[in-house]
């Protein structure tokens, strides 16, 4: 069997094969095997090479361009051009590049086929612009994108009798690489795109494998990049975690009642990001610097009304985690709980009308809460960072397993300490995400996120 046999499209069973363990003893799925490995390598290199044009451009715009027109620091009304000219930059390039600048990050975290090699430079541009005006999205499905996309595009250059099953096993690697790093674990990252895509049963293996080869050299090729360029890795990390103590009775209690509230939050966000979509799309210049100019005020309202850096709001959230944890007694309640409102709101206004991953903001805006409820009696910071996180993400998502190692697996030890925590608040969340969620008349895919009513990536 040659490599244009065996595979899968689009990260889901296309055609299945007969017998999957035949697959794998196969000599073509060995050169699968040796293609992931090769791929890796190249893909870790163009997503690390994006994830610091992506941390250049933050700095530059919001820190060096003012600085370099005279001011002495970011003006408090600097967001608002900065993001309108992003916003403006990422509608043109959704409207007149190929590929529509990517998946629509309201539509919830989707894992599809790899885009058309047209796509990419697009895909790429859209979410430059985005990420490096401030927009509060992520980094995550812009390069399992990109990483696809390549992956696929360079092995039919190679081989142009590729099949659609041999693509789909090639551009899942390429993801699996170009997340290799980003979540602090090459696992956690294969972990989120096996589970996003639906696989299951013996099929699993034989897409995962090449998966987790491309992406455990992917790992390597970051920690190499990242030691030689002093980049860093730009890893999801959070640092001076204390030391998590046995869960309580009382926590047990709190785990309820922050799956509850993670589950209508998700709700509201992935409906109000939705209805903002449906309203941007048929209107994408001037909505879209609409929803920028949105972001920005937000963000200026929380820095004026508690002192804190407009940066708390904008942006992802990914860099920021470790230091709301770090700094959490800087915080007031009633800051924190602005902070999540006006996040929220951004993100919703993100997700409708620029282009990046949903992840990163979901998960701060869990943190965020978590810490808030901290400060009430029976709940430490640790449980309510780590159950916060699982909380949301899986409100948002769907992905349960993923919650529940991306809030346990993030904090290391003390993380496992309060998984039974993080458990219950996930399960909890889940469930009632799942009775908010109306059925649709297509039910979504096992695994798939569903970003709104109805809605399916």
């Amino acid at each position: 069997m040659s490599v244009g046999q065996s595979g899968m499209a689009g990260g889901t069973p296309a055609t299945a094969p007969r017998d999957p363990s035949a697959l794998l003893r196969s000599r073509g799925y060995l050169k699968l095997l040796v293609l992931a490995a090769l791929l890796g390598v190249p893909v870790c290199a163009v997503a690390f090479g994006f994830l610091a044009v992506v941390q250049e451009l933050q700095s530059l715009v919001q820190h060096d361009l003012p600085r370099a027109l005279g001011f002495a620091g970011a003006p408090v009304w600097w967001p608002l051009p900065v993001l309108a000219v992003g916003g403006l930059l990422t509608a043109v390039v959704i409207r007149y590049l190929p590929g529509n600048g990517g998946h629509e990050p309201a539509d919830g975290f989707a894992v599809g086929g790899a885009p058309a090699v047209s796509a990419l430079p697009g895909i790429a541009l859209a979410a430059l612009a985005s990420l490096g005006s401030g927009a509060v999205l992520g980094p995550e499905a812009p390069l399992i994108a990109l990483g696809g996309g390549l992956a696929v595009g360079v092995v039919r250059l190679l081989q142009r009798d590729l099949t659609d099953q041999a693509a789909g096993v090639v551009g899942a690697a390429g993801s699996f690489a170009a997340v290799s790093a980003l979540l602090g674990s090459p696992l956690l990252g294969a972990f989120l795109l096996m589970e996003a895509s639906g696989l299951g049963g013996a099929v699993l293996g034989a897409v995962l494998v090449p998966g987790l080869l491309a992406a455990g050299i992917g790992a390597l090729i970051f920690t190499g990049l990242g030691d030689w360029s002093g980049l860093g890795t730009y890893a999801l990390t959070v640092h001076g975690v204390p030391k998590a103590t046995d869960p309580s009775l009382p926590e047990f209690g709190w785990a309820l009642a922050i799956g509850v509230g993670a589950a209508l939050l998700g709700f509201g966000v992935r409906r109000l990001a939705v209805l903002l979509k449906n309203r941007v799309v048929p209107h994408r210049l001037p909505a879209t610097v609409a929803m920028a100019l949105v972001v920005g005020a937000l963000a200026i309202a929380f820095s004026e009304a508690t002192g804190k850096p407009v940066a708390e709001v904008l942006n992802s959230g990914q860099s920021a985690l470790g230091t709301l944890f770090e700094d959490s007694t800087g915080y007031s309640a009633a800051a924190l709980v602005l902070l999540v409102a006006c996040k929220s709101l951004a993100y919703c206004a993100s997700l409708s009308s620029f282009r990046g991953g949903p992840i990163f903001p979901a998960m701060f805006l869990g943190a965020a809460g978590g810490m808030a409820l901290s400060q009430l009696p029976g709940l430490t910071a640790t449980a309510a960072f780590a159950m916060g996180i699982g909380a949301m993400t899986v409100a948002m998502f769907r992905l349960p397993m993923t919650a529940v190692l991306l809030a346990t697996l993030l904090l290391g030890r003390p993380g496992l300490t309060v998984m039974p925590l993080v458990i219950v608040a996930v399960v909890v969340a889940y469930v009632l995400t799942a009775r908010l969620t109306p059925v649709s008349g297509t039910a979504p895919r096992s695994g798939a996120a569903v970003a709104g009513e109805g809605t399916r990536p």
